[in-house]
C-alpha cells in the first residue's frame, strides 16, 4: 500500500476564496498523515507541476492526492510513472462550483472528499500487468464478403498479418451476385460494374493476407493475443492463432415465403430483389412466368421490414436496391411503366442524388400503406392505400412485382440458446443468481467459441450481437472480437465499407492494447488485473454468469478460471461476489468501505444529514461535473464516491455507510434501455437487482428502504442529476436520523 503520500490543494480557481484552505489541510496533517502536504495557487501550471515531480524524486513517493479540478479534466499534466498511486479530489467542479463559497457545509464537503482521497490511495497498490505469454498479432477475419474482404484489405496495409476465412467456395459474397453497384464516387447517380472483383485481386496478391475458403470455424478459445482457431477445410483441420477477431458474415435476405400476403410464393410474377438481380446479371429481366420482357413493373418496399410481424427494424438497402433496379428496368426499356410503392422512401447522403435520376427517368413512386397483390385478367393487380390522398389507388396489368425484401444478421440463425443464467439459476440451493435481461444466443455456428457463457456473441436485439450505438459500435460483448457490416446492422454498401474499416482498426487496436496490459473500451489506460483469494470460494458461479464479457470459465469443480486479456475492468464480479475474494490492487471492497468509513457523521442533534453517492464514473460522476460547470446547486449532505461501474457495487458498502450512521445512500450508474446501453453492458441492472435484495433486508432491520435510492442518468442530463440530488436529500430529511448515528 501508499506508504509515502504526498498530499496537494489547489488554491486557484476560486478555491482559495471559497475554502479555508489551512483547516482543509489539517486533513493531512492529523491521523492521516502524509509525507507531504503543500498547497499551490496553480498546480496544474510549469511551476506546480515541477513541484509535484520534484517531491517524487526527493521525498520517494508512492501516492499522490491531489485536491483541485475534476479528474476528467488536465489528465495530461497530473500523469505519473504507474508505481505510483493517484487520486484526484474534485473540489473545484464538485464542490465550490455547485455549493455556497465560505460556508460550513461547502467546508465539511471539502474536507471529506480529501480525506476519502488519502485514504483511497492509503489503500491501494500499483497493479501488476497481466502480459500474454507468445502474444498472436494477426486478426481474424471470419466471412469473405464485402465486409469481411475491407476488414482484411485494411488490417494488412497497416502492416498486420490477417486470416481471411470464408465458408463459400469464392469469395465476394453478395456483392459477388450482383449486376450492377451504385457508384461510389461523384455524382453518385451512375450504375457501374461492381468493384468487388478488384477487391478480391487485391486480397490474393497481398502476402500478409492468408485465405481459406470453403471452410468454417470449428472452434475459437483462448483470449485476446492468444485466440486458438481451428478451422475445418476441404483437406482437413488447421490452426490459426490470432490476436483479435473481426466478424463480417453478412446478412441473408428475409424469407419471402413467408410474405404470402404479398404473393410470394402465389404467383410467378412476385420476386424478390435477389431473383431480379439474377436476371439482370444474365442479361435480361423477364416475367418468369412466360420469359416474355417486361413492360410494366413495380417495386413494393419495406417487403417484411419495419413489420412487427416479420422484421421490426428498416433493412437500410431495399430502397436504394429498388432504386437502383428500376433504372435497371428503365435501362432495359425506356419506355416501359415502373412503379415504386413505399411506406418512407430512404435515400440519405449522396443517394438522393440516385433517387432523383429515378424520378427523372420516369419511375412514380407512391407512398402507401398495406399493399395488396392478386392476379387479374391482364397481368397483376396491386391495391394500396394512398396516404397523401388518402384514397385507394390501384394499377393493374403489371408484369412483374418485386419485393424488396429485408435482411437478416447470420449471426440470427439457428436454434435460440438459454442464456447461462438461465440455465444455472437455482442450481445450487441458496445461492441464488441474479437474472437481469437474460443474454439470448442463437446456434448460429459462425465462431464456436469455447466461453461457459455461450458458444456465439450475445444479443441486443433483433439478433444483431449487442453493441453501444452511440460510443462503441464495433464492440460485442466478447472482448477482441469486433463485428463489422450487416451482420452487425443493416447497411449499404458505403456504410458497409467504412463499419468494415473501423472494426478492423479496432481490432488493431485491441492487439496494441492488450500487449501493452490495458483494457480496451472504455477503460483504456487500465492495467489492473482481478485477483482472486480463492481458499474462500465456495463456487456460487455468480462471477462467471454475471460477468457481462465471458472473462471467466471455470473449471470441473467449478472454480473461477479468469482469463486475464478479456477482462474489460468493470469490477462486476467484485460486485458480484457474496465471498468478497475478488478484488484489484487499486480498487477493491476493503478501500472503497474504508473510504465511506472516513466520513465524519454529524452527531444528530446538529441536524446534518449524510448521503453518499456512489456514481458510475461513465455518465453519471461527468453529469455531476456539468452541474458544477453550470452553477447549479446541490444539497451539502453528499459525499460522491466514483465507481468503476454499479456493476462493481458490493452491497457491503451500504452496510457499511448505514453502520456508520449514514443517513442516505444514493446510487447513480448508466442508463440501460433499449438506445442508451450501460457501458458495461448490464451493471446498472445488475446493481438495481442487488439492492432489491437490500431492500428488504432493511425493512426487517426496522430501517426504511427510501433511504436506499437507485437511479440511472445519461452523461447530459445533469439538470435532471441536480434534481435527483436535491430531492432525495429533502426526502432524507424528512426521515428521522439514521438510528446507528454514533455507534
Amino acid at each position: 500500500m501508499a506508504d509515502k503520500i504526498g498530499a496537494y490543494i489547489c488554491t486557484g480557481c476560486g478555491l482559495g476564496e471559497a475554502l479555508d484552505i489551512e483547516a482543509l489541510a489539517k486533513v493531512a496533517s492529523g491521523k492521516l498523515k502524509t509525507a507531504v502536504l503543500k498547497t499551490h495557487e496553480f498546480l496544474c501550471g510549469p511551476e506546480g507541476a515541477a513541484m509535484i515531480k520534484e517531491d517524487i524524486e526527493k521525498e520517494g513517493l508512492n501516492g499522490l492526492v491531489i485536491a483541485a479540478c475534476s479528474p476528467r479534466v488536465n489528465t495530461d499534466i497530473f500523469k505519473y510513472p504507474p508505481e505510483i498511486i493517484c487520486d484526484r479530489v474534485n473540489l473545484r467542479e464538485q464542490c465550490i462550483w455547485c455549493h455556497p463559497a465560505n460556508d460550513e457545509d461547502t467546508q465539511m464537503l471539502a474536507e471529506d472528499q480529501f480525506r476519502m482521497g488519502i485514504v483511497k490511495v492509503k489503500e491501494a497498490l500499483p497493479p501488476e500487468p497481466y502480459k500474454v505469454e507468445e502474444p498472436a498479432t494477426a486478426v481474424l477475419v471470419v466471412g469473405g464478403g464485402l465486409a469481411g474482404i475491407t476488414a482484411a484489405l485494411e488490417a494488412a496495409k497497416a502492416g498486420r498479418k490477417v486470416v481471411l476465412v470464408e465458408k463459400k467456395d469464392n469469395l465476394g459474397g453478395w456483392m459477388a451476385r450482383i449486376y450492377k453497384q451504385v457508384s461510389l464516387r461523384p455524382p453518385y447517380n451512375e450504375l457501374e460494374d461492381p468493384d468487388i472483383g478488384d477487391r478480391i485481386k487485391e486480397v490474393q496478391a497481398n502476402p500478409n493476407i492468408k485465405v481459406y475458403t470453403g471452410a468454417k470455424i470449428e472452434k475459437i478459445s483462448g483470449e485476446p493475443l492468444n485466440f486458438s482457431v481451428s478451422i475445418a477445410t476441404k483437406s482437413g483441420t488447421a490452426t490459426e492463432r490470432a490476436g483479435a477477431i473481426v466478424l463480417a458474415t453478412g446478412a441473408e435476405p428475409y424469407d419471402a415465403t413467408k410474405l404470402e400476403s404479398l404473393g410470394y410464393g402465389k404467383y410467378a410474377n412476385v420476386i424478390t430483389t435477389e431473383r431480379l438481380e439474377e436476371m439482370a446479371a444474365k442479361g435480361k429481366i423477364v416475367r418468369p412466368s412466360d420469359g416474355k420482357e417486361v413492360q410494366s413493373v413495380s417495386f413494393i418496399l419495406c417487403a417484411g421490414s419495419r413489420d412487427p410481424e416479420h422484421l421490426a427494424y428498416c433493412s437500410a438497402t431495399c430502397c436504394i436496391d429498388s432504386l437502383k433496379q428500376a433504372i435497371y428496368v428503365k435501362q432495359q426499356n425506356p419506355e416501359a411503366a415502373v412503379y415504386i410503392f413505399f411506406k418512407d422512401l430512404r435515400a440519405p447522403g449522396f443517394h438522393e442524388y440516385l433517387y432523383k435520376r429515378a424520378q427523372e427517368l420516369g419511375v412514380v413512386f407512391f407512398r402507401t400503406e398495406s399493399p395488396q397483390i392478386e392476379e387479374g385478367a391482364s397481368g397483376l393487380v396491386i391495391r394500396a392505400q394512398d396516404v397523401l390522398v388518402n384514397d385507394t389507388i390501384e394499377a393493374d396489368g403489371i408484369d412483374l412485382v418485386v419485393l424488396a425484401t429485408g435482411m437478416v444478421s447470420t449471426a440470427f440463425s439457428g436454434e435460440m440458446i438459454l442464456s447461462a443464467a438461465e440455465e444455472e439459476e437455482d442450481k445450487k440451493p441458496g445461492m441464488e443468481i441474479a437474472t437481469v435481461r437474460p443474454d439470448v444466443y442463437y446456434n448460429s455456428d459462425l465462431l464456436n467459441l469455447e466461453y461457459r457463457q455461450g458458444t456465439e456473441l450475445p444479443m441486443l436485439k433483433y439478433g444483431f450481437p449487442d453493441s453501444h450505438f452511440i460510443c462503441f459500435p464495433y464492440e460485442t460483448r466478447r472482448t477482441g472480437i469486433y463485428a463489422a457490416g450487416s451482420v452487425r446492422a443493416p447497411m449499404d454498401v458505403q456504410t458497409t465499407i467504412t463499419d468494415a474499416t473501423g472494426a478492423a482498426l479496432k481490432a488493431i487496436q485491441s492487439i496494441e492494447l492488450t500487449s501493452r496490459s490495458f483494457a480496451v473500451h472504455p477503460r483504456v489506460w487500465d492495467d489492473s488485473v482481478t485477483e482472486f483469494f480463492m481458499q474462500n470460494c465456495t463456487q456460487c458461479k455468480r462471477c462467471t454468469v454475471e460477468c457481462p464479457f465471458g472473462a471467466i470459465n471455470e473449471d470441473e469443480k467449478a472454480n473461477p478460471l479468469p482469463n486475464f486479456a478479456r477482462c474489460r475492468r468493470c469490477a462486476t464480479c467484485l460486485g458480484a461476489c457474496p465471498q468478497r475474494i475478488i478484488s484489484f490492487k487499486n480498487y477493491s471492497v476493503v478501500q472503497i468501505g474504508n473510504m465511506v468509513k472516513s466520513i465524519e457523521v454529524p452527531e444528530e442533534d446538529e441536524e446534518k444529514p449524510r448521503i453518499v453517492v456512489f456514481v458510475c464514473e461513465n455518465d453519471a460522476y461527468p453529469a455531476l461535473d456539468m452541474v458544477g460547470m453550470n452553477r447549479l446547486t446541490l444539497s451539502p449532505w453528499i459525499r460522491v464516491i466514483p465507481l468503476r461501474c454499479l456493476g462493481s457495487m458490493n452491497l457491503v458498502w451500504v452496510s457499511d455507510a448505514l453502520a456508520k450512521g449514514i443517513d442516505g445512500v444514493l446510487l447513480m450508474g448508466c442508463r440501460h434501455d433499449e438506445d442508451y446501453q450501460c457501458h458495461f453492458i448490464k451493471g446498472s441492472e445488475l446493481c438495481n437487482y442487488r439492492l432489491s435484495k437490500i431492500k428488504e433486508t432493511l425493512d426487517r432491520l426496522a430501517l426504511e428502504s427510501d433511504r436506499v435510492r437507485f437511479e440511472t442518468v445519461a452523461i447530459m442530463d445533469y439538470r435532471r442529476v441536480e434534481g435527483i440530488v436535491n430531492d432525495f436529500a429533502k426526502q432524507i430529511e424528512e426521515l428521522e436520523p439514521n438510528p446507528y448515528k454514533g455507534f
